[in-house]
């Protein structure tokens, strides 16, 4: 649902200016299986013109253990509705109008979502959507391919997101041609592969890499069965799994997201470095500069997604963008149709 902002007890509309020029003060939040993230612009959907006021994110791990029980734990509904709060107050002093926030992998399978929706809407003022697969690939290429139209990245493009819980497959030029959504994440395949004894095995062995990779390569035969895998002209790769190797190729001391975006990361460079995360133990991932503490278990699995999708594809190199579902969740906030 997209809402005014202060429609409940939660964000309203407070000290903060309203957007001028004839743009749109939204905010967006992106609850998936591993990140919560929020996005405050100013922007306007008919001519794209896109001003950032704040984007920030929380690793609160709200699909923990969903995979194994059906369920989302309390002490991960706690983290999320703790971050709820947090953002609440940001949207509140910058003062957006329109608030959507859109649930994604983990609650959509969970058996006590209702739990969650309940505890987001009376902080936040606003009932979360727990949206399908297909249109969590819609936001992901709007937010992704907005900006690419008439630049050095040609279309069309193929889109990959991925995230905690599933992973988003879709293609198009001007607008979505086929997307598919499918349940490989590096949340969901860490859990399920490399999880003994309630631990990450560390490093994983060549056994368990291989059960990652033949779960990724059936997924990613049931996405082609909806998605051309390989007709795209420009493979972009979007979220944290993403733009953490990119980070790591780039050869950064801090994450830098002006440096990261439209960075072009080669297949052999994304190959070397997940075959380096594969190696290493959970002290040797923890001490990468630019490793955010919450990617540290899962970031070998959703490298080897990144990987098994540039091979499937021949990708020669991927195009890593910044913008991504957030940004599509906000355009279509400020739509009065979205």
């Amino acid at each position: 649902m997209s809402a005014a902002a202060g429609s409940g007890t939660g964000a309203g509309a407070g000290a903060g200016a309203s957007a001028a020029g004839g743009l749109t003060r939204v905010a967006a939040i992106d609850c998936g299986t591993n990140s919560i993230r929020l996005l405050v612009a100013d922007l306007d959907p008919a001519t794209g013109r896109f001003e950032e006021l704040d984007r920030r994110m929380e690793v609160v791990r709200l699909g923990q253990g969903v995979d194994r029980t059906g369920r989302l734990a309390p002490e991960a509904l706690e983290r999320t509705f703790a971050a709820c709060r947090t953002y609440a107050e940001v949207i509140r002093s910058l003062g957006a109008t329109r608030l959507r926030f859109v649930a994604t992998s983990a609650s959509r399978d969970a058996d006590n979502r209702d739990e969650f929706v309940r505890g987001v809407k009376e902080i936040l003022g606003v009932e979360p959507e727990v949206v399908t697969g297909d249109q969590e690939a819609a936001f992901s290429f709007t937010g992704a391919t907005r900006e690419l139209a008439g630049s050095a990245h040609a279309g069309p493009w193929l889109v990959v997101d991925i995230g905690g819980g599933s992973t988003e497959l879709v293609t198009g030029d001007s607008a979505v041609r086929a997307a598919r959504s499918v349940d490989i994440g590096c949340v969901r395949l860490t859990e399920r592969h490399l999880v003994r004894d309630g631990a990450v095995t560390d490093p994983p062995t060549p056994e368990q890499a291989a059960a990652i990779r033949a779960d990724i390569e059936a997924a990613l035969d049931e996405a082609a069965e909806a998605v051309p895998l390989g007709e795209a002209a420009t493979l972009v790769g979007l979220a944290g799994s993403v733009t953490t190797v990119a980070a790591v190729a780039l050869g950064l001391g801090t994450y830098d997201p002006a440096a990261i975006h439209h960075a072009r990361v080669p297949l052999d460079r994304v190959r070397e470095i997940s075959d380096r995360l594969l190696r290493s133990t959970h002290e040797e991932r923890a001490a990468i500069p630019v490793m955010h503490p919450g990617r540290v278990d899962v970031i070998a699995a959703g490298a080897l997604i990144l990987l098994a999708v540039m091979e499937r594809t021949g990708a020669r190199e991927v195009v890593v963008s910044e913008h991504d579902i957030l940004d599509g969740i906000a355009f279509s906030a400020a739509d009065p149709t979205g």
